[in-house]
C-alpha cells in the first residue's frame, strides 16, 4: 500500500486485489482515502462483474442469454435493456468489421474443441453445416417490446469477444459513480483506467517486443482509456505443421491465421475487446485500415512472423 497526498489536502492510498472471475484473472487497483474503504470499493466492483457474468453467461441455464438461445427459431425473448443494448452494439461491430466479429459464432465452438480434447481437424462438410446456423443478420431486435429473437433453430449467441470488456467498463462506471478518484481494472487482459496514480503519474501499459521473447519494448500511458489484447497464446492445436488458434473466423468457419496478437487502445474496454477480436480475424491490412479510419482508437499488431505493426497514432519510446 502506498500513501500520498493526492490533489489538495487529503491523503490517498493505493489498494490492490486479485480474484478469479469470468474464467480469468480480475486484478483491480483503486485510489482511496483509506485502505478499508478501498477494499469495500473493490468488493463492489467484483460483485458488479459477477452480476454481468450471470447476465451474459451462456453456461448458466437461467441467464437471459441462455433463454435467448433456448428459444432460437421458436419465439422472441424479453430481456433487460442492458443486455438488449449490448447485443445491439455487438451487431454494430459486426457491421463495421464486415462480419469478422459475430456473437452467433458459438456453434463453431462445439466443433473446434481447442482445449486438447480434439483429436482431428473437423471436415469442411462439418464446418459448413455449423456455419448454416451462424450469422448476425439473423438476430432480430425489437426495441419496442425489448425482445431478442434468433431466426434459425440451433443458433446460439455468446459474448466471448466482448463480454469481459463490457464487464470491466461496468465495474469502472460503478466506481466512478461512487466518486472513486482513480483506478485501473484488468479483467483477463481487458484493461480500463481512470484518473492517475497517487503520485500523479499516468497508468502505464507495457508493450511486449516479440523479438525480446516476452521483454517489454515500450511503455504506453493510458489516461481515461482502455486496452484489450487478443493473442494466439491461448488454446490451440497443431495439425501437421499448422497451428490452429482458438480465435475462429465466423466467415470461413476455421481458425484465423496470420496474426500472433492484437492490442487495441480505445475509450472503452468493450470496444477495445471487440475490435481486438475482429482484427485478429480480419488480418493485418484490413485491421490497420479500419483502425486508421476510426477516431480515438489505435492498434498494435504482431503478425505470425513476429513482426510488429502499429496504427498512425501509436508512438513507442
Amino acid at each position: 500500500m502506498t500513501c500520498f497526498t493526492y490533489g489538495q489536502d487529503k491523503k490517498y492510498v493505493t489498494v490492490k486485489k486479485s480474484y478469479e472471475v469470468m474464467g480469468g484473472d480480475f486484478d483491480i487497483t483503486v485510489i482511496s482515502v483509506d485502505e478499508e474503504l478501498g477494499y469495500i470499493y473493490i468488493q463492489e466492483a467484483l460483485a458488479e462483474v459477477q452480476r454481468i457474468e450471470k447476465l451474459i453467461s451462456s453456461w448458466d441455464e437461467e441467464s437471459e442469454t441462455s433463454l435467448i438461445n433456448k428459444n432460437a427459431g421458436i419465439k422472441p425473448v424479453p430481456v433487460s435493456w442492458e443486455l438488449f443494448k449490448l447485443i445491439e452494439r455487438s451487431i454494430q461491430i459486426s457491421e463495421i468489421t464486415n462480419g469478422a466479429f459475430d456473437i452467433t459464432f458459438t456453434p463453431l465452438n462445439d466443433l473446434w474443441k481447442l482445449d486438447g480434447s480434439m483429436e482431428s481437424i473437423p471436415t469442411t462438410a462439418n464446418v459448413k453445416a455449423r456455419q448454416a446456423r451462424i450469422g448476425y443478420r439473423n438476430i432480430v431486435l425489437n426495441s419496442k417490446d425489448q425482445t431478442v429473437f434468433l431466426r434459425k433453430k440451433g443458433m446460439r449467441i455468446s459474448f466471448g469477444g466482448i463480454g469481459k470488456g463490457f464487464a470491466a467498463d461496468k465495474a469502472k462506471a460503478l466506481l466512478v459513480s461512487k466518486d472513486v478518484k482513480a483506478g485501473i481494472i484488468n479483467l483477463d487482459g481487458d484493461i480500463t483506467s481512470w484518473g492517475t496514480k497517487v503520485t500523479g503519474d499516468k497508468w502505464l501499459i507495457g508493450v511486449v517486443n516479440p523479438d525480446l521473447k516476452g521483454g517489454i519494448a515500450s511503455w504506453i500511458p493510458i489516461l481515461e482509456s482502455s486496452v484489450a489484447t487478443t493473442s494466439s497464446d491461448g488454446n490451440f492445436i497443431m495439425s501437421g505443421n499448422k497451428k490452429y488458434t482458438h480465435i475462429l473466423n465466423p466467415k470461413t468457419g476455421f481458425p484465423a491465421t496470420g496474426i500472433n496478437s492484437v492490442s487495441v487502445f480505445a475509450k472503452s474496454a468493450e470496444l477495445s475487446d471487440a475490435l481486438a477480436t475482429s482484427i485478429f480475424v480480419m488480418g493485418l491490412d484490413a485491421g490497420l485500415a479500419l483502425i486508421n479510419q476510426l477516431g480515438d482508437t489505435e492498434v498494435i499488431i504482431v503478425d505470425s512472423a513476429n513482426k510488429m505493426y502499429k496504427s498512425n497514432g501509436i508512438l513507442l519510446n
